[in-house]
């Protein structure tokens, strides 16, 4: 070969790094939330989502996608996602380590902090596969409303075993999807068109449409539809007991931006066979603590993506020089990756704190997480997509590569986590109506703020702020909506810079505060260089 091709200056792929052990703020705060117990199962999940097999099927899952089979070669139509078997190993690798339902299948403290770090870890690495797992774990709350239906589906639920044919009503084990929007509707279901007519036996026959049903390989789905009395929430099984397969005809799959190894699907539903979870007429409350438990995912799924740019970023600038010095040892970059890191540990930490309410029955608790889960999925989901981009930027031109670079493809994924389960407006909104409904989440959240007083007088001023705004709010509800974006980010960054004056270390917090409070709205890396900028980055 040439010697013009020698290859020098380039950084090693990051493989076989120990995805738990090397992220200091997610080992810190499975610790700080109870889940130290799980350090050996997340250790063994952390080495093995960082092995070289495991990301080149994160990389085959997203460059050979998902393929829509309506029929077989008979003309029997069938309806079958075909992934490639990279996808199935990863899916199959996360219900192993529980990162869908130990939570619920094993519950003890820290139980829901365990799991939510394993769902991390695995999302971190590859995030499309992480919707089934994320939807399986939030519809145990749901499936609980008929003591039927969930002595039926839950042990299936809890299986960690793997399986992705459909099979029959006997199969061992179960994922779960969900179908709730309408090209009509969207966001606003109560505006959805799909009825449900009740038969002899106590199933309902579904038909209608969903414009977004989410992992349609799925053995069963959490269906809004209207029935007499109102919009109701129905369980539809791909697999009927007589083991024939139910009505469920995908019309296509989403050509989506990112979110590529995940199937994403428009459904039509003809006659198609339901049994009504809970209440005629109660489809959103039935169906909302599955939303809630997704939300949180959110919240996890941006957290884990920050944390994947940041590291690549700070390992490629760790074994790369220019201009006669190690990228990470000169200032400016030094500043980018502090800050990077600043986001990214702040997200851990929220998430993190979030999951540990979820672990906590207590009322405060209880109302803590009904607002301060829509306050941080609306705000760490934001972030996410700028982060991404900064971090691929570190990495100059091979950042913008697709083979065998991971954040390209990790800055198309960030959005997804701010569409998913509500967009920014919707968000923002359900965050006034949960003030609203339930004034005891907002002294909750408050009270969360207080316990952080007394030791930065920017976060002080910043909270006395964030009060005035929930004051306005509630004193003039018809306005409030105008100013609910302003108010949620505001209590969003107020709750981070709770956790973190409480839990992080310190340079981590003086960081936030500096740019995150004192001076906001700058770009990456335009840091005061009086903080400990190069112990920041190092925790990258």
């Amino acid at each position: 070969m040439s010697a013009t091709h020698e290859v020098f200056n380039q950084a090693p792929s990051r493989v076989d790094v120990n995805e738990y052990t090397s992220h200091a703020a997610l080992v810190e705060a499975v610790s700080a939330y109870g889940g130290r117990w799980a350090t050996d199962s997340l250790t063994e999940a952390g080495a093995l989502v960082g092995r070289a097999d495991f990301q080149r099927d994160a990389e085959l899952a997203n460059t050979i996608t998902p393929k829509l089979q309506t029929h077989d070669r008979w003309g029997n139509r069938i309806d079958d996602i075909e992934f490639h078997p990279a996808y199935h190993r990863i899916i199959r690798d996360a219900i192993a380590h529980g990162a869908h339902t130990s939570c619920w299948s094993d519950p003890r403290d820290g139980a829901h902090v365990a799991r939510a770090a394993t769902f991390m870890q695995f999302a971190q690495i590859e995030p499309g596969h992480s919707c089934p797992v994320s939807m399986t774990h939030a519809v145990v709350p749901s499936l609980r409303a008929d003591q039927r239906i969930a002595d039926e589906w839950l042990p299936r639920v809890f299986s960690r075993e793997y399986a992705h044919e459909l099979g029959s009503g006997a199969k061992p084990s179960a994922i779960f999807g969900m179908a709730m929007t309408e090209k009509q509707g969207g966001s606003d279901v109560r505006a959805n068109t799909t009825r449900a007519v009740e038969q002899a036996d106590g199933t309902y026959l579904i038909t209608g449409h969903k414009w977004f049903c989410s992992a349609p390989q799925s053995d069963a789905f959490l269906v809004l539809a209207q029935a007499p009395g109102g919009v109701t929430c129905f369980v539809v099984p791909r697999i009927l007991p007589d083991g024939t397969r139910n009505v469920f005809n995908i019309q296509r799959l989403k050509d989506k931006l990112g979110n590529k190894s995940n199937a994403s699907s428009e459904v039509e539903f003809d006659a198609t066979v339901g049994r009504r979870l809970g209440d005629e007429g109660a489809g959103v409350r039935t169906i909302i603590e599955m939303v809630n438990q997704t939300r949180l995912d959110c919240v996890l799924g941006s957290a884990a993506g920050m944390r994947q740019s940041v590291a690549e970023a700070a390992w490629h600038v760790r074994h790369r020089s220019a201009f006669g010095a190690t990228l990470i040892d000169q200032p400016a970059m030094t500043a980018v990756i502090a800050d990077l890191q600043i986001e990214a540990e702040a997200a851990v930490w929220t998430g993190m704190r979030l999951a540990a309410a979820y672990d906590d029955d207590a009322a405060e608790s209880a109302a803590f997480r009904r607002l301060a889960t829509a306050v941080g999925k609306y705000w760490v989901c934001k972030r996410g997509p700028n982060h991404a981009y900064e971090a691929l930027e570190c990495l100059g031109g091979n950042g913008y590569c697709e083979n065998g670079f991971p954040l390209s493809r990790r800055y198309r994924e960030q959005p997804v986590m701010a569409v998913w389960e509500g967009s920014g407006n919707v968000i923002a909104l359900d965050v006034l109506r949960a003030m609203m409904r339930d004034p005891l989440s907002v002294e909750a959240v408050d009270n969360e703020f207080e316990r952080a007083l007394g030791v930065y007088r920017a976060y002080d001023l910043h909270v006395e702020k964030t009060r005035k705004l929930i004051a306005q709010a509630a004193a003039d509800p018809a306005a409030a909506p105008a100013l609910a974006r302003r108010l949620t980010e505001s209590m969003a960054i107020a709750l981070q810079g709770s956790i973190l004056i409480r839990q992080a270390p310190e340079a981590v917090v003086d960081g936030f505060v500096a740019s995150r409070i004192t001076d906001p709205g700058h770009m990456y890396g335009v840091l005061d260089s009086t903080l400990d900028l190069a112990g920041i980055a190092a925790r990258a």
